[in-house]
């Protein structure tokens, strides 16, 4: 059974069905009351579901008019991957790599079995390293992915 923090997240991505421009605004307390649960519980899973790495840019704006707005960033613009690679930095945890990975896969641009061997290619088991070694390493991986991803993707966007 999944639980709230899930459940919001899934009302969220079902409410981007429609809106084609990918921006959304919601009202955190309106929502609260939807889920009966605290505004605390949608600010949570906002900074951890809806984050950059999984493709998403979150603003709020605070007072009686407030709202919170989300924008379903556009994978396949070089824009979001050059920002992607900046968020990155020099050092990525694998949670963040897979939700990346995750990202790129949802969005099409890359494959199930792409996924599997991106995300075996990041995992702590195959990286016997340091901790600091390990997300070094990793991010130098996540960093060459989206750079081929985005040089492919200029190659082919050429030959059209």
């Amino acid at each position: 059974m999944a639980n709230l923090s899930d459940m919001i997240e899934d009302f969220i991505k079902e409410m981007f069905d429609d809106m084609p421009e990918g921006i959304l605004e919601i009202q955190r307390n309106e929502m609260a009351n939807q889920f009966q649960c605290a505004p605390s519980q949608i600010n949570y899973v906002l900074t951890t579901r809806f984050t950059l790495e999984r493709g998403y840019f979150v603003e709020s704006r605070r007072g009686g008019g407030g709202y919170i707005r989300i924008k379903k960033l556009k994978i396949r613009e070089d824009e979001f991957l050059r920002d992607v690679i900046e968020c990155i930095g020099d050092s990525i945890s694998g949670s963040d790599a897979k939700a990346i990975i995750e990202r790129l896969w949802e969005e099409d641009v890359i494959t199930d079995r792409e996924k599997e061997i991106l995300c075996a290619t990041v995992s702590k088991c195959n990286l016997p390293l340091s901790s600091s070694d390990r997300n070094l390493i990793r991010a130098r991986i996540m960093k060459a992915v989206i750079t081929t991803i985005m040089d492919f993707e200029a190659r082919k966007g050429g030959e059209e």
